[in-house]
């Protein structure tokens, strides 16, 4: 609105200097010209219709300049000039609407290639199309301005004679005379641009509500084709969606109701429209048959089209689809691409709600699948019940015939531990099968990350492809289910009828992200349970020790002290034995003292309450059968938890090297940074150390997670054990009260 105005003012100012310049000047020639430019102003404050401008500039500029021929044409972008009014004799050489090429030498060719105006005196020396149908018309000279609009090369004004040069000064009358007149195209232009602004927002706001109503997304792009259709006036539309390798009609609209049927492919190739847009991503026109012989080029010369448009569609980023409109008459005009294109831009909006209410929809069935299952997860339900029901929520959720899931075993096969739908039939619970060859269960264990299989028939392998094929299965995905950051087993959802869509991978994995954190849940369950058996049963044989070390020591001692003491009270020694018996008393309180200190040497080493790891670590070192290198870059006291784990990591690692792995050194490392202790421990022994061979690597892992720490043991056999440590200096949780360091 703000150009329309804005050229209005332009006119107003014209037509009051015309006014006034013949009075001044008192010149008949500039009056004569002022009226001619006045009455197409006027034309144009009338609102009249372009073509109505166009001619009445041409008409001006004959009469004017007093000339046999005038035309105005339009550069159009793929190279040619289309001839939008004619006067005089030009009317039979260039009627409005033809098109031509141009090339040569030639004004068309001039204008165009230098902006600026040109004359030809010699009509006979020129070349080109446009020079030949000139010719014919006898013409001898003529002289051409551009036709600018808003600054960018619009067209082209030329006017002829037959008698011979026209006079010096022609072009700057009539590059005059045609600024005001661009100034003149330039409000009608707006004004059809703002008619059809408004149409293309009626359009789109139809579209937009029925979006807004969550109108089916078959509706919403039947509405975007018709109104695509109808807004540029053509005769047909129809939107595509593209496949791999195809193209499927999702909507059409015809203007004699005849039409493509909606779910008709095309395969891509050649040099159709849908082809052209596809590979290259961008609008394409085609204004002639192009000799296609698939059912989509024989609908096309069944219904009778001559020339199509057709621009992307591309929703969120990426290309969707196409839209076409097309035409019976002829090629589509200059300008139908990026009207189009501005059209579908919005219209992919529309599409990407649909799409984003059927993703909504479908984000909402797939928490309401994990709600279910973390349900299951939090009422502390079997593991098996929990793994059956992430298979059955997965294949619903996908609306798939088959699921399972299976778990790898270390000796190299796969073990179904939930089946859904057809898959019980093949795949029952408990059953074992080997890996290797073609198959989804070999490619995810090799790479750890999502595969799929659209052939199974042709391509897939092994112990379980033949088992897949029997239940009809014509695709499949799978999904690694990797607990705590190691592959535990595999999702695998498959359907009869076709393969699983895209993106089925991501919604997939994203499902079993959750749902491996139920089987990690689990399992941490299963190992809290077997850790607090364990602790309980190590708590319990600790206090049996303790009881029989007192009771075969310092308290059958003590009772013999007592005794004596209650002897000597009734029979008092003699004042000559008396320190003999005293030093008999003194000699057995002495030895009772060291049997509790020996003790408790065993609940807390001396040495480390009161030096800390530093020196404890060194002590253990000298005492160690095994030569140790110690590597200590920690020179300050820590949290008592900490350092008696880290001790007592050092010390079951240095026995276990002397004793289990016949080592001959072992170095030991110890950090710290950021706020965590660092240790490794390290021997050149035969390896082979697990945390099934007893109890004491166990209770080293037990107590590092009860202090928020992290405890890996690596032993190959034959090339040593490294066990390294990792406890957050701060792990006093509110069930562990803080000790102060002595």
């Amino acid at each position: 609105m703000r150009n329309l105005q804005t050229t209005n003012g332009v006119v107003i100012d014209t037509l009051r200097n015309m006014a006034a310049s013949p009075r001044q000047a008192g010149d008949d020639r500039i009056a004569e010209e002022q009226a001619a430019l006045r009455r197409v102003a006027t034309l144009v404050a009338r609102g009249a219709p372009p073509g109505d401008v166009f001619v009445a500039v041409t008409e001006e500029a004959v009469r004017l300049l007093r000339a046999d021929f005038a035309t105005m044409s339009r550069y159009c972008p793929d190279g040619s000039i289309t001839v939008v009014a004619a006067c005089g004799r030009a009317e039979a050489g260039f009627p409005v609407g033809s098109q031509w090429s141009f090339g040569g030498e030639n004004l068309h060719t001039a204008v165009f290639e230098t902006r600026r105006p040109a004359r030809v005196d010699d009509q006979p020396a020129a070349s080109g199309p446009v020079a030949e149908a000139a010719g014919s018309l006898g013409l001898r000279a003529a002289v051409g301005v551009p036709v600018s609009v808003e600054g960018q090369l619009w067209g082209v004004l030329i006017t002829g004679s037959r008698a011979g040069p026209l006079p010096p000064g022609t072009e700057a009358r009539l590059a005059g005379f045609t600024e005001l007149a661009g100034t003149a195209i330039a409000n009608a232009q707006a004004r059809v641009e703002l008619r059809g602004f408004a149409d293309e927002q009626a359009a789109l706001r139809r579209v937009a509500t029925l979006v807004a109503r969550s109108a089916p997304a078959g509706e919403v792009l039947a509405a975007v084709t018709e109104e695509a259709g109808r807004l540029l006036g053509t005769d047909h539309a129809g939107m595509g969606r593209y496949g791999p390798d195809d193209m499927t009609v999702v909507a059409a609209w015809d203007r004699t109701g005849a039409a493509f049927p909606v779910g008709l492919q095309s395969k891509l190739g050649g040099q159709d429209l849908q082809t052209l847009i596809f590979r290259t991503g961008r609008a394409a026109r085609i204004d002639h048959d192009t000799g296609a012989q698939d059912q989509a080029a024989e609908v096309i010369r069944e219904l009778g089209l001559r020339a199509a448009v057709g621009v992307p569609v591309s929703v969120e980023g990426r290309l969707w689809g196409a839209l076409i409109v097309a035409s019976r008459a002829g090629p589509l005009p200059a300008g139908t691409e990026e009207r189009l294109a501005g059209f579908t831009e919005l219209a992919a909006t529309a599409i990407a709600n649909t799409q984003a209410r059927v993703e909504l929809r479908g984000f909402a069935d797939e928490q309401a699948a994990l709600r279910r299952v973390a349900t299951l997860v939090a009422d502390a339900a079997p593991p098996t019940q929990v793994l059956a029901a992430v298979a059955e929520e997965a294949g619903r959720l996908l609306h798939a015939s088959f699921a399972t899931m299976s778990r790898y075993g270390p000796d190299g096969s796969i073990t179904v531990v939930a089946a859904w739908g057809g898959a019980e039939a093949g795949f029952p619970v408990g059953s074992r099968w080997s890996f290797g060859g073609q198959n989804l269960h070999t490619a995810v264990f090799q790479t750890r990350r999502p595969a799929r299989m659209d052939d199974h028939a042709g391509f897939a392998s092994g112990s379980v492809a033949q088992t897949i094929r029997e239940l009809g299965l014509r695709g499949s995905v799978g999904v690694p289910v990797s607990v705590e950051g190691r592959l535990w087993g595999v999702l695998v959802v498959g359907s009869q009828t076709q393969p699983m869509s895209a993106g089925t991978e991501a919604r997939l994995a994203g499902f079993t992200e959750l749902a491996a954190t139920a089987v990690a849940n689990a399992e941490a369950q299963a190992a809290l349970t077997a850790s607090r058996t364990r602790i309980v049963t190590t708590a319990d044989a600790t206090r049996r020790r303790f009881e029989r070390d007192l009771h075969d020591g310092a308290q059958q001692h003590l009772v013999s002290l007592a005794l004596q003491l209650r002897a000597a009270q009734e029979a008092p020694p003699a004042a000559g034995e008396l320190a003999q018996w005293l030093d008999g008393v003194g000699g057995g309180l002495a030895r009772v003292l060291a049997e509790l200190r020996e003790i408790a040497r065993g609940l807390h080493p001396v040495i480390l309450a009161d030096g800390g790891l530093g020196p404890a670590l060194k002590t253990l070192a000298r005492r160690s059968a095994v030569p140790v290198n110690l590597d200590i870059q920690v020179d300050r006291r820590l949290p008592d938890p900490v350092e008696i784990a880290a001790y007592y990591t050092v010390a079951e690692a240095l026995t276990n090297a002397a004793k289990h792995a016949r080592a001959t050194s072992a170095d030991v490392q110890v950090a710290e940074s950021d706020g965590v202790l660092y240790m490794r421990v390290r021997d050149n022994g035969r390896g082979g150390a697990a945390f099934s061979h007893g109890y004491g690597l166990i209770g080293l892992r037990d107590r590092a997670e009860a202090l928020g720490g992290h405890l890996e043991l690596r032993s190959p056999r034959g090339a040593g054990t490294s066990l390294e440590i990792e406890l957050p200096l701060q792990p006093i949780g509110p069930d562990v009260p803080p000790e102060p360091n002595n």
